[in-house]
């Protein structure tokens, strides 16, 4: 890894650190101002403030205790332009403490980070669940269409 892009990693790092510690505040500062925020059910959520009042919520409820943790595919980093970076990377939650995604958890995440004054942000982020396409086969061989 270069050093540009152990940067880029860091924020996802700061990422996982600030949603494991639940802290919406320290956790949406990782987003620019009009970041788009794609959830595993294709909600988008946009803005730093959007993000940050459905992550206090979150935290306070439903995924209260929830960690991050890898997951999957090794995180890629690739840069489009000196200060644009995506990053596909696998990865899940846990809600026991497990050091790796429960099943069902596991997702591929993809990130648009862009270089600010203050550093790295996320763009643009979306969360893709896992599945296995087949299991949506239905019976007598006729699968349904991807798509």
């Amino acid at each position: 890894m270069t050093e540009r892009q152990n940067e880029v990693l860091a924020v996802l790092g700061r990422l996982t650190d600030a949603w494991n510690d639940g802290d919406a505040a320290a956790y949406a500062r990782l987003f620019t101002e009009d970041a788009d925020y794609v959830t595993f059910f294709g909600m988008n959520m946009p803005g730093r403030a959007l993000i940050e009042s459905s992550h206090r919520a979150l935290f306070e409820g439903l995924m209260k205790g929830s960690k991050l943790v890898p997951g999957g595919e090794e995180p890629t980093v690739r840069f489009i332009r000196p200060d644009v970076a995506i990053v596909v990377s696998g990865g899940g939650s846990s809600l026991s403490g497990a050091d790796k995604p429960e099943p069902g958890r596991e997702s591929t995440l993809t990130y648009v980070l862009v270089e600010e004054p203050e550093g790295w942000r996320v763009a643009s982020f979306q969360n893709t669940r896992v599945s296995d396409p087949a299991a949506g086969a239905r019976p007598g061989g006729e699968g349904r269409t991807l798509g």
